[in-house]
């Protein structure tokens, strides 16, 4: 049993339970909250304890719908930068999830 585990999970078919696949309605709905939190900090840009607190709302609820992604905290962290509101950050967020999934490590080096 142990080794059909291995080998499937080295062929990478089928996929480990750990990882799922975002469904369509979710996506939607995380570009909707990303939209929607552009718009508002656009709006927001020169009181910032609200501009924090959208931002700080947009990411748990992106965490809620997309799961944890480490994606979504170097987006919080630019949203904090003073003059950054201007740019759609959460929606470029959303898209690099939506695209390129899951950030994974870099492989170990390995020298022969």
């Amino acid at each position: 049993m142990s080794e059909s585990f291995a080998k499937t999970w080295l062929t990478g078919s089928p996929r480990p339970a750990s990882t799922f696949r975002l469904s369509k309605t979710r996506l939607v709905l995380a570009f909707v909250v990303a939209a929607a939190s552009d718009i508002v900090s656009y709006g927001t840009a020169f009181v910032p304890p609200v501009q924090w607190t959208v931002d700080l709302v947009t990411a748990l609820l992106l965490f809620g719908l997309l799961g944890w992604r480490w994606a979504i905290l170097p987006g919080l962290v630019a949203e904090a930068i003073p003059g950054v509101a201007v740019f759609p950050v959460w929606l470029l967020v959303v898209a690099s999830v939506a695209l390129w999934g899951e950030m994974k490590p870099p492989a170990p080096f390995s020298r022969h």
